[in-house]
């Protein structure tokens, strides 16, 4: 009985001396966040309060040099009434809707191809993958205006069979389609995760249609599109995302203008525009930012609504 009482004093001091002791819950968690602040200010100076001061400015006509003055939903009602704008805004669609899916077409016929075990898998990989590093870079974008010149390459090639080829980047209905065509060339990250994706398929599956006298056409159709689609919908999301966001491109190829004719007047270019060239007003720009940032908000919930129907997961 003396040894029961001494266990149970026993553990009745231990507990009272972990009551006045911190918690090692507590001090992982100061820990934790110890470790996490240089992200959270991060987050909080860089992001959070940048959006903060945009929204705010959204309501104000401000050029930088004067305090903003309150506008209220002026800038709104500009919106509705600039001509410019929606027509920039129409052009951005147009290059979303047809590079986004052209460029997920070609990635995941590389990936099919790639996807068969061929020699040099890893260098072929790294190849078609470089595209996607250097696509929104201002050498690039230079490059493709070379290319596509009055004197660059493309005529170059036309000239040999006697076909004297426009200014492509200069004329109002081809240097669109020069654009989609950089996107399109940068197909190298959702190709990699096309490969990805299906190397996670069970060759079984396969196999066993193979037996049951599939061919591959049909075994493309009835297995590897419907598991894949949930990695079609990821790469359909975040490139629409991305096409949504060019500016380098437009910006490097039209020289900043947009043109000619506004035919590359992107969506981007047009907020750059007002933020930074005269006559300047930060407060509308933001007004457009934000517009965008609905935009995207609301083709990417569109996504996800139709997604119910299309997109199979492997349960």
């Amino acid at each position: 009985m003396s040894s029961l009482g001494e266990l149970r004093s026993l553990t009745v001091s231990r507990r009272r001396s972990g009551a006045r002791s911190p918690k090692p819950r507590a001090r992982d968690n100061i820990t934790g966040y110890l470790f996490l602040a240089p992200w959270l200010i991060g987050l909080v100076v860089f992001t959070i309060g940048p959006m903060v001061a945009s929204l705010v400015l959204s309501f104000t006509h401000y050029d930088l040099l004067t305090p903003p003055r309150w506008a209220g939903f002026g800038n709104i009602v500009r919106m509705a009434q600039d001509e410019r704008l929606w027509h920039s805004f129409g052009i951005t669609v147009l290059y979303v809707v047809v590079s986004v899916p052209l460029q997920l077409i070609l990635a995941l016929a590389l990936a099919l191809v790639l996807d068969r075990g061929m020699r040099g898998l890893s260098f072929y990989r790294s190849v078609f993958y470089l595209p996607s590093l250097m696509g929104g870079s201002v050498a690039i974008a230079i490059l493709w205006r070379q290319v596509f010149g009055k004197d660059g390459l493309v005529n170059g090639f036309l000239a040999v069979f006697g076909i004297d080829g426009p200014g492509w980047i200069s004329h109002p209905d081809f240097a669109l389609w020069t654009l989609v065509l950089l996107h399109v060339w940068t197909f190298g990250s959702p190709m990699v995760i096309f490969l990805a994706g299906l190397r996670q398929i069970p060759e079984m599956y396969h196999e066993a249609a193979a037996v049951d006298g599939a061919g591959k056409v049909r075994r493309f159709f009835s297995i590897t599109f419907p598991l894949l689609t949930p990695i079609i919908f990821f790469n359909l999301v975040l490139q629409m995302i991305f096409a949504f966001q060019s500016f380098t491109q437009a910006y490097i190829v039209s020289g900043g203008t947009g043109g000619p004719s506004d035919s590359t007047l992107f969506y981007t270019l047009y907020l750059y525009q007002n933020a930074f060239t005269a006559p300047i007003d930060m407060g509308y720009a933001s007004t457009m930012a934000w517009f965008l940032l609905l935009v995207i908000a609301g083709f990417t919930g569109i996504n996800f609504w139709l997604s119910r129907y299309w997109v199979f997961y492997d349960d």
